[in-house]
């Protein structure tokens, strides 16, 4: 009976993790508590994925990645990076691509691509190269330069710790370099030859900035006095003078369900129109509307405000929740004025709307109130980039310590957790982080979901689900050619983490893979690096991993831009990881 409630409950794991009716932390939750109520796992094999090592290594991996962050090592090599990128679009794309991988081979990915986003963009203004050219790129370098070491992603922390825990020998530092080398080869190969050839080429010319080229969604209201009253819409100002588009009017409270160009405006309504930020500020400099959500007005000569247009990180408490519910504009004492989802346009309202991570907002603030936004990690300017100051006095101490926390665990010394316990209570004790900077430093959501994720592993396990999965499997394919076999995992893995997240595929796969090893009489250990490696290196979508997700909103992609480029990779490394794996891990 536990078997049937393990495998409806992880069936309702994968259709909320497809479906996102709630955030991927939130689900991986739900999934731990279902397996509680319903008796498959007691309180105490239900929540051990809290004091799981995957957890704990990554919460300390976090807080080293942000001192290093913090102390303004990386940003202070941006002019260089910068100034040699910005020469030439292919010496940009190598520059950037290069960067993104040797970076996130050793600190959080997402922090690593919300670094270069900015960066990229600063460049694209200067030179006219167009974004869409290389944040796709720069987010599948991240990816590739994250399987290149133990600590790379929290997905080789995870598969890395299941296995242990079921008594296999743990992987070193960097024991499938290697292999994750020659895979990063294979990929820039592809990158740099045959992606430029694919990524579109949007929003190219110098004059169009990119804070300029991007039409939000907003919500005005006409004013006492406005010329466009009693005016049709198609020769109001707001259509002839700022190429405004309205999608939807509300009048006396009610919604016009039916209305076109020549419908009349009257005095009140609102309107929800499509529109570009320059022209947005001009709009409201007229006073014939008033823009929704603007608390102060955009011209109060005591408060200034600032057009910046903003993005959503991994790990914003904002994600997820909608401004009215966090009370964004009581808080945080500035304005949302437009918010746009990808590529398609929001029309509820906007203080209602569920902001995601990727998400641009279009913020009218001043400098402290946004400074405020982005120190507390809801929020990244894209509109300009400003590098923070190198504090030597702690930036070469964190810089040592980050080193010694990778070394220690790299020369077998003691493991990668303790390691990284041990550098995160220097950090704190010599005062480069404050124990408050060190707690905000964790991505708590990330934390929820890991230990969430951990209970399907432990119920298929528990249950024997896992050996009933692995004995199909072995039944099916088991009497291939283990190279075959090998290359099926790999396979199915990445197909299966462009639907579900990649922490939530690799809890399922690792026991699994690793009872199939066990029935085949194989090494369990090429297995592992497939997992590894196909829930990392996945391409096809943009919910597939985060910083794919980063990269789109700021880079003008569609869904399609994911399919055309990151499809044909997928296929080569799937290709290249069957034969590259076994040559480095034999079976």
């Amino acid at each position: 009976m536990e078997l049937y409630f393990t495998m409806i409950i992880i069936a309702i794991g994968i259709f909320l993790f497809i479906k996102e009716y709630f955030s991927i932390d939130t689900t991986s939750i739900l999934i731990m508590a279902l397996f509680i109520v319903s008796g498959v796992l007691n309180p105490e094999e239900g929540t051990s994925g809290f004091n799981h090592p995957a957890t704990l290594t990554l919460g300390c991996m976090f807080v080293v990645s942000a001192a290093v962050f913090k102390s303004g090592l990386i940003d202070g090599l941006s002019d260089k990076i910068v100034k040699i990128a910005g020469t030439h679009y292919i010496i940009a794309l190598i520059v950037f691509c290069c960067i993104s991988a040797l970076i996130s081979a050793f600190v959080n990915d997402s922090a690593v691509v919300a670094l270069l986003i900015p960066m990229a963009l600063s460049v694209c203004r200067d030179t006219g190269i167009a974004p869409s050219r290389l944040l796709i790129p720069i987010s599948f370098s991240a990816l590739f330069g994250g399987t290149c070491t133990l600590i790379g992603t929290s997905t080789n922390i995870l598969v890395n710790s299941i296995a242990e825990k079921q008594g296999f020998q743990p992987f070193g530092m960097f024991d499938f370099s290697l292999a994750a080398l020659c895979l990063l080869g294979v990929g820039f190969s592809y990158l740099f030859l045959i992606a430029p050839l694919i990524l579109p080429k949007r929003n190219t010319t110098v004059e169009n900035e990119f804070t300029n080229t991007q039409d939000y969604t907003s919500e005005v209201t006409i004013v006492q006095g406005n010329k466009d009253i009693e005016k049709p819409i198609h020769k109001t100002a707001l259509s002839t003078d700022f190429s405004a588009q309205i999608i939807s009017i509300k009048r006396n409270g009610d919604n016009l369900l039916i209305f076109d160009r020549y419908t009349t405006l009257k005095e009140g309504d609102v309107l929800k129109i499509v529109i570009s930020p320059d022209k947005l500020i001009k709009l409201e400099a007229m006073n014939m509307y008033k823009i929704s959500g603007n608390k102060k007005g955009l011209n109060d000569a005591e408060h200034p405000k600032i057009l910046f247009e903003t993005m959503i990180p991994v790990g914003s408490d904002l994600a997820g929740s909608s401004l009215k519910e966090f009370k964004f504009r009581n808080i945080y004492n500035c304005s949302v004025l437009a918010i746009r989802h990808r590529e398609e346009t929001i029309h509820e309202n906007l203080s209602e709307v569920t902001i995601k991570e990727g998400d641009l907002l279009l913020i009218y603030a001043t400098k402290e109130e946004l400074n405020q936004l982005i120190q507390e990690k809801l929020v990244i300017l894209l509109s300009e980039y400003t590098k923070a100051k190198i504090n030597y006095k702690k930036a070469i101490p964190a810089l040592v310590i980050a080193v010694g926390v990778v070394a220690v665990a790299a020369f077998g010394l003691t493991s990668i957790l303790i390691s990284s316990m041990v550098g995160c209570l220097l950090l704190v004790t010599t005062s480069i982080l404050k124990p408050k900077e060190a707690y905000e430093a964790i991505e708590w959501k990330v934390i929820f979901m890991m230990a969430g994720v951990l209970s399907m592993g432990t119920a298929l396990k528990k249950t024997g689900g896992a050996d009933l999965i692995s004995d199909f499997v072995y039944n099916t394919i088991g009497g291939l050619n283990p190279q075959i076999t090998l290359s099926l995992v790999f396979l199915v893995t990445f197909l299966s983490t462009n639907v579900l997240s990649s922490k939530a595929t690799a809890a399922l796969m690792t026991p699994i893979v690793i009872s199939l090893a066990t029935a085949m009489d194989l090494s369990e250990k090429p297995f592992l690096i497939a997992v590894m490696f196909a829930c990392s290196l996945t391409f096809m979508t943009p919910v597939s991993y985060p910083t794919n997700t980063m990269v789109y909103a700021p880079g003008n992609y569609k869904f399609n831009d994911y399919l055309k480029v990151g499809t044909p990779l997928n296929v080569i490394i799937w290709i290249a990881a069957s034969f590259i794996i076994p040559y480095f891990f034999p079976f």
